[in-house]
């Protein structure tokens, strides 16, 4: 038996849906990856230069930064001036209107005197200029002094300050004629807004022009480099000045070797290697641990781990956001440490870095970084119980991240003073942000349909509902149940299996007893209510326990893998007592097996073959005459060989070796239990 013989053939089915999820995952990730030219180059603003003397093979600008090509730009853009059209009819039609309105309508409210001074005040206005509100507002907000104003192909400087915007036109018209102590009522009843119309209107075209032109009067250079002349040496620094040159020589080899083909060549290494990467994922799970590629929801879980972390990786580097040492990458082991195995665990984070790296700018430091780091989560965190758990796994990942980056610096600088200390922040925050892990579990419980510890231990609390409803109505099927929970939990320790699931499995395999707690022997009291019915009655009734309890599985809403603790705890084996019993009943008469057989299945885990064993042990001992070394070695010996030879064991990985290691932990508790003492040797008479 080897822990890997129980793979199933693929149907149709699960090839295409695997197919499909693993190439929408390869598309979403190449998807994703950052496409512009990458750096040949690994350097830094005040870091030494690590590769060979850079010699320039041809003639190239200096190319100024950008912060400082904004700040020279910013400044020059200080004198522009953009561009407005004035309409000169505008002036006469608006105060030749006031004129009309004032022989009409306005001759016996306004007074004589101010008709001339209103209309002196509207010829300013319309001489000075009058915008519109939004114009107005952009011009004071982009600080600008001067304005262009033109008509006919001539223009003129006017100072904004001097412009008149609807609001302020108004407040020059009417704060005029109010120091001549002229009634407001009156003035508002004069509505003068209605002689403010905007002479001015900007364009867009003219103004803009002029924009480019101040901004295309920046060079973009500061200096040239000659071809062979030396940028830079293996050890010197890089400063300011060699940072920009270096920066301008890679631009400047971008801009003479860009072409189609080389995108072209770079999508397709992409490709490649996200492809290669997932294929061999894939087939670790089709040779190894096809049990996990069995469900569908396991599989989506898995995948999507896979993907979110590269994606965010080349997010955060496309936007230039954040240092990416701040994403919490041992989230991604721990939760499947969680639910999984760490060797899954550890090949699944490897393969997620290796993803990640191919969008960093130091990719080899990150992949050091982020295995040992995923290496210390994973044996740090074997089994989430307890809250504080997670944060010691927290503290270790960080400190072991953090002193291993430390390592690296040290190798390649020689000196703490070029140390980049602001990376170690960002893993402590990463190392913060590992505490939200716990409650990040609850939530993949409940979309991917899987179980952590942290549930299974929740449910194997006696104060359950279900529990507590056993220990009042079938209190003997809850002390058996208890006790096969210690066996199995001891055996999976030994033997390397998940104990808290095998644990919790044990609690409830009998739940459906239940439905009729009188009828099983441990919760008998001198009366056996089997003595009234038939064999093959009493084998109906037995065998319904199983049923009973998955329909109570059911309806509590315990997880899956608990339920199939329920269904294989028996597997297809037989009510042997009933069985042997009609047979002996009825010698020439053939027997129906099917109404002495569990309806199964048998176990397909280490965990529930492990389960089987206890619980046949455990309720056998139970009838023994005499508890004794010999007779408990003999019952285990026959129960665990006799479930081999009837082939229970054959769908699930548990070895040889497992199943002897079960008989010793078996038989070593069993004597505990029952307090079994050697025999002592009688004296010989001489």
């Amino acid at each position: 038996m080897s822990r890997f013989n129980h793979k199933k053939d693929f149907t149709l089915k699960d090839i295409i849906f695997l197919s499909t999820v693993t190439l929408t995952a390869i598309f979403l990730i190449v998807l994703f990856l950052p496409r512009e030219n990458r750096s040949q180059y690994q350097f830094d603003l005040g870091r030494p230069w690590r590769h060979s003397p850079l010699i320039a093979t041809f003639d190239f600008p200096i190319y100024k930064s950008t912060d400082i090509l904004k700040r020279e730009q910013d400044s020059v853009l200080r004198f522009y001036e953009p561009y407005f059209e004035i309409n000169p009819r505008t002036s006469n039609e608006q105060i030749e209107k006031f004129r009309r309105d004032y022989q009409g309508k306005l001759q016996g409210i306004l007074p004589h005197g101010y008709k001339q001074l209103i209309e002196t005040r509207l010829q300013t206005i319309y001489k000075n200029g009058l915008i519109r509100p939004a114009d107005y507002e952009a011009l004071e907000k982009d600080s600008i002094r001067n304005i262009r104003v033109f008509t006919n192909n001539q223009s003129s400087v006017h100072a904004v300050e001097d412009i008149f915007s609807h609001k302020k036109a108004y407040e020059y018209l009417t704060t005029v004629i109010d120091t001549q102590k002229v009634n407001r009522y009156i003035l508002q009843r004069c509505n003068l807004d209605e002689y403010l119309t905007p002479n001015l209107k900007y364009d867009p075209e003219k103004s803009e022009q002029l924009r480019k032109e101040l901004i295309n009067s920046v060079p973009y250079a500061s200096g040239m480099v000659l071809s062979g002349q030396k940028i830079i040496d293996r050890g010197e620094l890089v400063d300011t000045r060699n940072y920009d040159i270096i920066v301008s020589f890679e631009k400047e080899s971008t801009l003479r070797g860009a072409s189609d083909s080389q995108a072209t060549s770079r999508l397709l290494g992409q490709i490649l290697y996200v492809t290669t990467i997932t294929l061999c994922m894939m087939a670790y799970f089709c040779l190894f641990r096809r049990d996990y590629m069995d469900k569908k929801l396991t599989v989506l879980l898995l995948l999507s781990l896979y993907i979110v972390y590269p994606i965010l990786t080349a997010s955060l580097i496309k936007h230039n956001l954040l240092n990416v040492y701040l994403i919490p990458y041992v989230m991604a082991p721990i939760i499947i440490r969680m639910f999984m195995d760490s060797r899954t665990a550890f090949f699944i984070h490897s393969a997620i870095i290796l993803l990640c790296a191919v969008s960093l700018k130091y990719p080899y430091e990150f992949i050091a970084t982020q295995s040992v780091a995923g290496m210390a989560a994973i044996y740090s965190l074997s089994e989430l119980s307890r809250r504080a758990q997670m944060v010691k796994s927290a503290l270790i990942v960080t400190l072991t991240a953090a002193i291993f980056y430390l390592a690296l610096e040290l190798v390649h600088e020689n000196e703490l003073s070029h140390i980049e200390y602001a990376t170690y922040i960002y893993i402590g925050i990463s190392g913060i942000l590992l505490l939200f892990t716990y409650p990040i579990l609850f939530v993949i419980e409940k979309l991917f349909a899987v179980t952590s510890n942290i549930t299974l231990i929740e449910l194997s609390m006696t104060n359950n509902e279900i529990l507590r409803k056993m220990s009042e109505v079938a209190p003997g099927t809850l002390q058996h149940s208890m006790q096969v929970a210690n066996l199995a939990e001891e055996v999976a320790n030994k033997i390397g299996a998940k104990s808290q699931l095998v644990r919790t499995g044990a609690m409830y395999h009998d739940i459906g007893k239940i439905c009729n707690p009188a009828f099983f022997t441990e919760n008998q009291n001198g009366v056996n209510p089997h003595d009234k019915l038939s064999y093959d009655d009493s084998a109906k009734i037995i065998i319904n326990h199983v049923r009973d309890g998955l329909k109570l599985a059911e309806k509590h809403h315990l997880p899956a893998v608990i339920k199939e603790f329920i269904t294989t705890h028996h597997g297809k084996g037989k009510t042997k007592y009933f069985y042997i019993s009609y047979k002996n009943q009825h010698p020439d008469s053939p027997v129906d097996e099917t109404v002495f057989t569990y309806p199964g299945p048998n176990p397909s885990t280490q965990e529930q073959a492990i389960l089987m064993m206890a619980d046949a042990v455990e309720a056998a001992s139970r009838s023994l005459p005499e508890y004794t070394e010999e007779s408990i070695g003999n019952l285990v010996e026959n129960i665990i060989d006799t479930q081999v030879k009837d082939g229970n064991f054959k769908e699930c990985p548990i070895t040889f070796l497992d199943i002897h290691t079960a008989k010793e932990v078996f038989k070593e508790k069993l004597k505990i239990i029952y307090h079994t003492r050697i025999s002592y040797p009688e004296l010989k008479k001489q």
